[in-house]
């Protein structure tokens, strides 16, 4: 077998990905049952709700891919970024399948660096909101939000993703 099922019964051929396989309802109900940081968060924080608040730091013609910036996530998984930088085939298939969703979505390639740094912000703030005092600094290099993130539960991330995806996508 070289597809996954996705949440609607698709296939999806995660290893050679096909734009027309990309569905947004698909990504939207995996990243909200996707938790981040490996599931070390003290509280359920899913992708889904990450991904919403990337895209509300950016500008306007950047929020789309702030929203999608980790949508490969919904048909590969998510993988903590000590261990990504060690596994150069995943990030090659990471690209891959993040390529489709950008193709799909009409998305410039590769990603803009302005959605790179909102990442790290909201990381920034999600160390500070939702994990464990840590044994030493993270030193991302960036300051967090001043608000404080209280996290939705799976159901509700997932219709503020569509949400915000419609908004963006028909304004």
């Amino acid at each position: 077998m070289n597809w996954i099922q996705t949440y609607q019964g698709k296939k999806f051929y995660s290893v050679e990905p096909r734009a027309e396989d990309v569905d947004i309802r698909d990504i939207a109900h995996s990243l909200a049952n996707l938790c981040r940081f490996n599931g070390h968060c003290l509280r359920y924080y899913s992708v889904a709700e990450h991904s919403v608040r990337v895209s509300r730091e950016l500008p306007p013609e950047l929020r789309l891919w702030g929203l999608l910036h980790d949508a490969g996530e919904a048909y590969l998984t998510d993988l903590p970024r000590p261990v990504k930088q060690f596994l150069p085939q995943f990030n090659e298939l990471e690209d891959r399948v993040l390529c489709r969703v950008a193709e799909r979505f009409g998305l410039s390639w590769p990603m803009p660096p302005e959605v790179k740094h909102a990442d790290n912000v909201l990381l920034a703030t999600e160390a500070r909101d939702l994990m464990a005092a840590p044994p030493e600094p993270w030193n991302l290099g960036v300051e967090p939000l001043p608000g404080r993130i209280e996290p939705l539960l799976p159901p509700d991330a997932e219709r503020w993703f569509l949400g915000e995806f419609e908004k963006l996508t028909h304004p």
